[in-house]
């Protein structure tokens, strides 16, 4: 039987919230993924890097404010910096875990950029909070750079960016070919980094990408069998976080329609998700998508837990 071919998507769980958090909460990720690795699948991953990002975006800003003479570090930038360290963590631990298990298996993290439409809608409407808390005064100063920034109440002004539809993934080929070698790839972290094609050049955008918009992109890309999008939840719900909270165990394209037209999935959250495996499904009418939690992934696989979603 040949392995199945699986885009694992990891949420915030799966990383923590600082540096020393995602160093322990990946060696946790990694034995479900080796599980996953260990009953024959073969992985691709992408990760969110949300936390990661901001605390990048916040740490370069705060530099330039120490340091006159910095340049302060453009979205596209701390997004490259978050898949690369993001990647290092998951990568190694991955393969300290796939070693303790005896299987010989190579890792790698591809810095990946997905182009993104410059006239997308979501430029002139941004919703991605990041960074720092700002005084008044500074959030004048971003606006006046041409920058977007919103107010929270009581705790001051933070930043906004864009977060465009992905519309390519640049090394699509590089990670095929590794795909195709069976070596595990991590790739797209983050939804990748955002970037304009201007006369056959890539110029970064000041934006990020959904991480599960890119998902499932990579997992219609690669022809994936499985997109499983491992979450904070063991099942998608309707009437979530309600009296008449109820699990779904498996839905399929008209369903899933249907609840987002009610209005069941909170955007930001699981609505994104639905909204992957659509995409996804709508490339592979064969393919299945596998929603629930990294403590259920391997279960779920075998059909014993998560919601299933097929067309």
């Amino acid at each position: 039987m040949s392995k199945q071919k699986i885009v694992v998507s990891l949420g915030h769980k799966a990383l923590g919230n600082t540096t020393n958090e995602q160093l322990d909460a990946v060696k946790h990720t990694a034995k479900a993924l080796a599980q996953l690795v260990a009953d024959g699948n073969q992985l691709t991953i992408t990760h969110s890097n949300g936390n990661q990002v901001s605390m990048i975006h916040k740490a370069m800003t705060e530099l330039r404010r120490v340091y006159i003479d910095y340049t302060p570090a453009p979205m596209c930038v701390c997004s490259a910096m978050s898949q690369g360290y993001v990647g290092y963590d998951i990568q190694n631990s991955l393969r300290a875990e796939l070693i303790d298990r005896g299987i010989s298996k190579p890792v790698s993290t591809i810095l990946t950029q997905v182009t993104v439409d410059p006239y997308d809608e979501a430029f002139y409407e941004p919703t991605k909070v990041i960074g720092r808390y700002m005084s008044a005064e500074d959030a004048e100063v971003e606006v006046k750079k041409g920058n977007y920034v919103q107010e929270d109440p009581g705790k001051g002004f933070r930043r906004v960016v864009a977060a465009p539809k992905p519309l390519s993934i640049v090394e699509i080929d590089a990670i095929k070919a590794l795909v195709d070698a069976d070596q595990i790839v991590i790739a797209c972290g983050g939804g990748g980094i955002p970037v304009i094609e201007q006369n056959h050049m890539l110029k970064g955008a000041s934006a990020v990408i959904e991480k599960d918009a890119i998902a499932g992109k990579l997992a219609a890309d690669l022809a994936s069998d499985v997109l499983l999008i491992l979450t904070g939840v063991d099942n998608v719900c309707t009437g979530f976080e309600t009296a008449n909270e109820k699990a779904i165990e498996s839905m399929n394209l008209d369903q899933a329609k249907k609840y987002i037209e009610e209005g069941e999935f909170e955007a930001g959250t699981m609505l994104p998700k639905i909204e992957a495996a659509i995409e996804y499904l709508e490339s592979k009418k064969d393919g299945k998508v596998i929603i629930t939690s990294i403590e259920k992934a391997a279960e779920a696989m075998k059909g014993k837990a998560g919601t299933v979603i097929t067309a």
